[in-house]
């Protein structure tokens, strides 16, 4: 998705929201108009400029750094076995081929050959299974996501990685860089090197294997110190690319004419219920409530259309997400007075919902260190309060949020996560799962869900299907929308993005610099 914005997205977004709450229930996108984009500069008045990215003074190694400046070079310098296109499906990298054994607890990924290091050496099983133990550490960025493999080794030509549980989606979580070397940068395959010194670059490898044309020969690196350094460093032109959150905390803010390139994630936006106590306790409830949330508001106008309406657990734009059962849990005040009758709820005389003499009243939680969640939490507390059900927003700073979870002292929470690309909803559904504040449990998900990892190839999309419509019947969360992060360029500096959540310059050998 590529659009311009000549103004700054956190004004943008704020406008929206205090827009839409004015407008009640209405829908979004018949009350919205589209924006109309800004003319591009001139190309008379316009000098072209020197593509060049920034980095900061921290560490560039890609499996221990946490500097987000730095990271975001990594695709030029660094490949994995595999990476995650725009649908979040694996394609091989460095791996050449793999097979898994019978209990779907050993996979062997067998190398391609004929790559080398920047060096001119070639790449190894052994530096590969290095690679991926580091990854493993718990200095690593990627420990978590590898917290269920039990070993790595290297054999012939291909490194075994043995897993404590079967996963059979394992290739989406292995797009981590293999690198060689120590020290903060150490030599990848990538089709570009580090080059140091008092004018550090990025420099195109002769001996790269891919052997695909690339669109600039060296990239100057501009030193970043501080987050106003790379404000300025952009408003100014001094650096042509930066990736961004433009819904994150603390998002920055950039200014001028540039152009806006989205890209999905896997972070998504979710309604936590407490399935132990309470009025949520009752699954019909939880049901009801699912289908009276506006997920498009939240994420076209709520979010600046920086997200993607969402109602089951993965991505639209992955092929596990399957759009009749998603229509089927739509936004619709209508099924919600339905299955709130169902479940045994009526109205008063004041329009209020109760059952017997008692009113439906839930306490929604939301944290207020992001601006734009919170907009999300105050719309759809509005909404519920419209249909009839009293809603006591609290809005709470993120310590006294994250205690009122843990002590289940809420109804319903605004919650988000970054799922790993195998989207195991675990987390949210399984007993001491991470994010089940709720105390959710079911026999039945967990057997859905153990099918679901288990599952590799067309089997997985049918175990998705019936895991997703057995979340449809429990309802343990609703899911609201998967949020998309940005690259920013300046306008007519680069044409032909086309990035991924882990990657910004994927397909880099497709674009063109310049106007």
């Amino acid at each position: 998705m590529k659009r311009k914005h000549p103004l700054h997205l956190s004004l943008i977004g704020i406008l929206a929201a205090a827009l839409l709450l004015g407008l009640g229930g209405c829908s979004v996108e018949e009350t919205l108009p589209a924006p109309t984009p800004t003319p591009a500069p001139s190309a008379e008045t316009t000098a072209p400029l020197e593509f060049a990215l920034p980095m900061s003074e921290g560490s560039l190694h890609p499996l221990l750094s946490t500097d987000k400046v730095n990271l975001t070079l990594g695709g030029l310098i660094w490949e994995g076995l595999f990476a995650l296109d725009r649908t979040f499906t694996p394609q091989p990298v460095l791996c050449q081929s793999y097979s898994v054994s019978e209990d779907g607890l050993t996979w062997s990924f067998q190398l391609r050959s004929g790559v080398t290091f920047s060096d001119g050496t070639p790449l190894t099983a052994e530096e590969a299974a290095t690679s991926l133990n580091l990854a493993r550490s718990a200095q690593s960025r990627f420990a978590g996501r590898l917290s269920g493999v039990r070993s790595v080794a290297a054999e012939e030509g291909a490194v075994t990685v043995v897993l404590s549980a079967p996963n059979g989606a394992l290739p989406a979580l292995l797009d981590i860089p293999i690198v060689k070397g120590d020290g903060d940068a150490p030599l990848g395959t990538g089709p570009y090197v580090l080059e140091g010194g008092e004018a550090p670059r990025l420099a195109t490898r002769s001996g790269w294997w891919q052997n695909k044309s690339l669109p600039v020969d060296a990239i100057p690196l501009r030193s970043i110190r501080e987050a106003d350094d790379l404000i300025y460093a952009f408003d100014t032109g001094d650096v042509s690319l930066v990736t961004a959150d433009l819904t994150g905390t603390n998002a920055l803010g950039f200014a001028g004419d540039y152009e806006v390139w989205d890209y999905p994630t896997s972070t998504m936006l979710f309604i936590g219920y407490n399935a132990s106590s309470g009025p949520c306790a009752d699954a019909a409830l939880r049901r009801a409530l699912d289908r009276g949330f506006d997920r498009t508001t939240a994420a076209v106008a709520l979010l600046s259309r920086h997200a993607q309406a969402a109602a089951l657990p993965v991505p639209p734009d992955s092929p596990l997400y399957d759009e009749t059962l998603a229509q089927r849990r739509s936004y619709l005040p209508q099924a919600l007075s339905e299955l709130l009758t169902q479940a045994g709820y009526e109205k008063d005389g004041d329009g209020l919902w109760g059952k017997g003499r008692r009113t439906l009243a839930l306490t929604f939680l939301v944290n207020t260190d992001n601006t734009f969640r919170l907009a999300v939490a105050e719309y759809l507390a509005e909404e519920l309060t419209r249909s009839g059900i009293t809603v006591d927003l609290q809005k709470l700073s993120w310590a006294d949020y994250q205690k009122a979870l843990s002590a289940g002292k809420f109804d319903l929470y605004l919650g988000a996560t970054a799922l790993s690309a195998d989207f195991d909803p675990g987390l949210l559904t399984k007993a001491g799962g991470s994010l089940n504040f709720g105390a959710f449990q079911s026999g039945e998900i967990g057997a859905l869900l153990a099918a679901y990892q288990r599952a590799s190839g067309a089997e997985r999309e049918s175990a998705a299907r019936s895991l997703w419509e057995g979340l449809e019947r429990e309802v343990p969360f609703t899911v609201l929308c998967f949020k998309n992060q940005s690259v920013l360029t300046q306008w007519g500096a680069v044409s032909g993005l086309s990035p991924t959540q882990n990657n910004p310059f994927s397909g880099i050998e497709n674009w063109t610099l310049g106007s």
